[in-house]
Parts: C-alpha cells; sequence; structure tokens
C-alpha cells in the first residue's frame, strides 16, 4: 500500500530535534480581497523552523492565495508576513526569493517548448546560460542534483513530450534546485502517484532534516498524516484551527474544512444495470497508441466501471481511443451493439453515440480559461443554440443555468471567465458541458485530481445520479478508495492489457493494488 514500507520521520525526530519552538514563519491578520471577494479574511498562523506544515481547505478557501502572498505573487491588503522574526515586504518573486522562499505550484511553471535543462536553469535565458554558466558544467550540475532526488530525465527530452507526473516531479527539483530555506508545495501529489508519492515523502523528509522549512497544500489525509507535523485549516478565507498532525482525527478535520460533517464520504452504490442487457459500450480487442493492447470490456446503462493501473499503462490511451483523440490499430468500438468508426472527438459528440470526456488535465485540456462558464458549457454542442442568423443567447443561457444548478457552480459561471473560479469549480463547469451536451456515456480520467473533500463528494454523487438516470461511466482514478467505493466492477490495466477484472464481493484495495503490480488473480479472486 501507499506509504507501506517507508518511515518519515515526525518532528522532533532525527536531525531536526532541536528545532525551537519559535515561529519561523508568521502570518499575523492578512487580508486579501479581490473586488468585492475576500479570497482571505484576517488570517493569522505560525509555522516552527524546519517543520512541515500543511495548509488544508475546500477550494476557493483562501489556500493558494496565501501561498501566492508567501510567493510574492500579491501584495496583502493589510496585516504582516514575518520570517525568523523579521517583517517582510514580498512585492514579487523575487523578492520572496530573497528572503530564501521557492514555490512549486500545482498549475506548472515549466515551458513545454523548452528542455528539461533550459527549464531547470530559467529564469536565465538560454543565451545567458550558455555564456555565464557554460551549458556543460550546468548540464553536470543539474545532472548530479536529478541523481540526488533519484530522479531519472533526459536533460535534452523537450518537457511537453513528458507525462504530467515527470513535469510535475522536475518542477519540484527546479524549486530544490535554488536551495530554499522555505519550500511551498501547492497540491504537488496532484499528478503523483504510487511511487511517485513516496518519492515525494523522501525529498520532503530528507528536506527537512536539512532544516528546510515546508508548506504544503493537499487534499490527501494520508499525505498529510505521513509527511507533515503541523497543520492550518481555512474555510471561507478564514484560518479556523491550527494543530500538530497527531492531535486531531480525520473526522474533526474533514468537519472543519467544510464546516459540516459528510456522514459518508462515498454514497452507497446501488447498480441499477441489466448484465444481461446489451452494453451501450463496447471495446473489443482494442489495441491503440503506444501502450494499449488487445482490450474488450462492456459498459452498461446504469454502471460505473472503474479502470485501475500505474501510470503509462495505457489508460490514457484507452480513454483517448474511446474519444475519437487517437485512432484504433485493430479491434473495434461498439455503441448500442453497432460498430462505430471515431475518427475524431466530433465523432463522439454525435447524438448516436453522445460519448463525452472529462481529461486529465482540466486548464489545458477540459477547459478555454478565457472564456465565461457558460461558453464552455455550451462549445461541444454551440450549433444548438444557433438562431437563424446569430447565437440564441438566451437559449443557451437556461440549458446551461439549469446544468450548472444540477452541478452546484456558481450562477456567476455564466459571465465570468472560467479562470475566476476555484479548481473545484472548474471540475464542475468540465463536467456541466458534457450533461449540457446530453451525454449518455462519461469518460471520466481522475476527475477528483487536486480538489477538495467538499467537492469530491458532491463530484461522487453526481456520478451516482448519473449513473441512476441510465448513464453510463467509465472511471479512472489514482485514489485507489475511490475505485473500491464508486466502482460496479473494476479492470486493472498492467502493461497495456487488462490483466485482471474485479468483481464486486472483489473489488478491495489490495487486490487492484496487486493486479496493478503484475500479480495475478486466483481463481478464489484473491490476486496472488
Amino acid at each position: 500500500m501507499l506509504f507501506a514500507g517507508r518511515k518519515y520521520r515526525p518532528f522532533g525526530e532525527g536531525e531536526m530535534s532541536e528545532a525551537t519552538s519559535a515561529p519561523f514563519i508568521e502570518v499575523k491578520n492578512v487580508s486579501k480581497a479581490y473586488g468585492p471577494t475576500i479570497a482571505n479574511d484576517n488570517i493569522s498562523f505560525n509555522v516552527t523552523r524546519g517543520s512541515v506544515h500543511a495548509v488544508l481547505g475546500e477550494n476557493g478557501a483562501g489556500k493558494s492565495t496565501t501561498m501566492k502572498l508567501l510567493s510574492g505573487l500579491i501584495r496583502p491588503d493589510s496585516g504582516t508576513i514575518r520570517i525568523d522574526g523579521g517583517e517582510v515586504s514580498l512585492k514579487s518573486p523575487r523578492d520572496a526569493h530573497a528572503v530564501g522562499i521557492q514555490t512549486a505550484f500545482q498549475e506548472l511553471t515549466l515551458i513545454p517548448d523548452l528542455s528539461v535543462l533550459d527549464n531547470m536553469l530559467l529564469p536565465k535565458s538560454a543565451t545567458n546560460a550558455l555564456s555565464l554558466l557554460k551549458r556543460t558544467e550546468a548540464a553536470r550540475a543539474v545532472s548530479d542534483h536529478f541523481s540526488q532526488l533519484g530522479l531519472v530525465v533526459d536533460l535534452d527530452a523537450e518537457v511537453g513530450d513528458l507525462d504530467l507526473a515527470t513535469r510535475q516531479k522536475i518542477e519540484i527539483a527546479r524549486v530544490l534546485y535554488r536551495d530554499p530555506e522555505i519550500l511551498l508545495l501547492d497540491e504537488p501529489t496532484s499528478a503523483l502517484t504510487g511511487e511517485d508519492v513516496d518519492w515525494l515523502g523522501q525529498v520532503i523528509a530528507d528536506a527537512k532534516s536539512r532544516g528546510v522549512t515546508v508548506l504544503f497544500i493537499s487534499h490527501r489525509m494520508p499525505e498529510v498524516r505521513a509527511f507533515c507535523d503541523t497543520l492550518s485549516i481555512l474555510r471561507n478565507g478564514r484560518h479556523v484551527k491550527s494543530a500538530r498532525v497527531d492531535e486531531i482525527s480525520d473526522n474533526e478535520i474533514l468537519e472543519l474544512i467544510i464546516g459540516r460533517s459528510i456522514e459518508s464520504t462515498f454514497p452507497a452504490r446501488n447498480a441499477s444495470f441489466g448484465k444481461d442487457s446489451e452494453p451501450v459500450l463496447e471495446a473489443q480487442n482494442l489495441s491503440a497508441g503506444n501502450k494499449l493492447s488487445d482490450i474488450s470490456f462492456g459498459l452498461h446503462a446504469g454502471q460505473i466501471i472503474g479502470v485501475a493501473g500505474l501510470q503509462g499503462m495505457g489508460q490514457k490511451d484507452l480513454f483517448a481511443a474511446l474519444f475519437g483523440e487517437i485512432p484504433i490499430d485493430a479491434g473495434e468500438i461498439r455503441v448500442d451493439g453497432h460498430a462505430v468508426y471515431l475518427g475524431s472527438p466530433a465523432d463522439a459528440l454525435h447524438p448516436s453515440v453522445a460519448i463525452g470526456l472529462v481529461p486529465e488535465e482540466r486548464k489545458t485540456e477540459g477547459l478555454f480559461l478565457t472564456l465565461t462558464g457558460r461558453q464552455n458549457a455550451s462549445l461541444p454542442v454551440v450549433d444548438r443554440f444557433r438562431g437563424k442568423f446569430l447565437l440564441d443567447h438566451d437559449a443557451e443561457a437556461k440549458a446551461t443555468a439549469a446544468t450548472f444548478a444540477a452541478v452546484e457552480v456558481d450562477a456567476r459561471a455564466q459571465y465570468l471567465p472560467v479562470s475566476a473560479f476555484s479548481g473545484g469549480n472548474q471540475q464542475k463547469i468540465a463536467i456541466a458541458k458534457w450533461l449540457v451536451a446530453q451525454s449518455r456515456i462519461l469518460l471520466l480520467f481522475d476527475p477528483t485530481r487536486g480538489i477538495d473533500v467538499g467537492t469530491k463528494h458532491q463530484l461522487y454523487e453526481l456520478m451516482s445520479e448519473f449513473v441512476a438516470a441510465g448513464g453510463a461511466i467509465l472511471f479512472h482514478s489514482t485514489e485507489i478508495p475511490e475505485l473500491v467505493h464508486m466502482s460496479d466492477r473494476v479492470g486493472v490495466l498492467y502493461e497495456g492489457r487488462m490483466t485482471t477484472w474485479l468483481e464486486p464481493e472483489e473489488i478491495t484495495e489490495t487486490n487492484i493494488l496487486q493486479a496493478a503490480l503484475g500479480a495475478t488473480k486466483q481463481p478464489d479472486g484473491v490476486a496472488a
């Protein structure tokens, strides 16, 4: 299981046992507003030198604003920030760097068209890097840094050609290369799974052993407990509690984050599909992309099929092929018993097929950030809202308003750009557009990545309601508990093949993990 076999030192043990209790970072009565929206409302908390401090809260609670204030990207309207006892004025990232603060953001800042080495040398230009750093020496230094981190990456590779997890690790490696005293990690594991998360845990432990102070934003409680010493919880822009991680329960944390109790994180699954009915979507001996080979399954109306697998096992190729993003090399795709040709996503959108895809990266693959929520939601089927000469804005607004209400997105999405909303609301808009399109089949690729526990619960409810109404969902998640609790059946990919199918009574975290690691399922349903 994740974190198994690796012990991360809690604060007070190992090299940092002599760390003082005096605050190293002090955020005192800090407020920040964007017009009528108050992002931070008189927030105060302290962080001890050499500790790992989690900042928790729902999307929109003020976490990212706090990180941006500490990073020098924005300035507070009031309040003070003190580092090592001295008040600092962080007017720009340069000011933050000057006091030893470096930030690895969830939304990656790497330049996709540059090489790994050039990205590591930024903000120096390539020309300056060549003339001042002697590129060969710089490459050697970066290579040594990667080796110390256990990171194996071709320095000449273009960043845009690398997978999301590798890019996230490079983002973290880059800020560590600048030798920070304070390391800010904004949802660093949202793109990481399995061994990559363990890798980050060791990176944090090593940084802590050198006296680096770490602020860590995450929505995953196992990581908070594994990596962090203390935590602060924000809600609606306000600080509600700080505590040692070992002195507060998960239930108390969740209730403080959302301001109410959640009786059950996952809704009860009452499978409403008929196994004897004809599948609405079938893959028959499907091969596609660089990895996917000989995949067969049938997805029924009312059913959620989970797709598990370690990173790079073919799941992206599977979802892309079923949405017409990449051609298939062998086999066929069938909808309602009929073979279909999906030459592009436009074919998947046809009413006779009606497939929608929520992709891995919502900001670059699923949404246009500068367009309004309404424009994003109506875009796949914008022709439905065309009048004789112009777009019928009233019809468009009526359709999107009903869907936004159903997925609990703020009505301001009708006229505000998507970039103005939190990550959780952006994800709900990405899902809403397929409801506007009246999709019967949803392909959900890690849909809860980087969103808070309250919004996750809303998405779980939405998934259950969708299949209860006759829809069908193919669902990949990097969080195994989601697959366990939300799936009627789970297929496990290994090296591009669906090596294991788990039926309801067999779906456990242990069975999924063992199959994902290459074990074979025994006749009694327990993975070997």
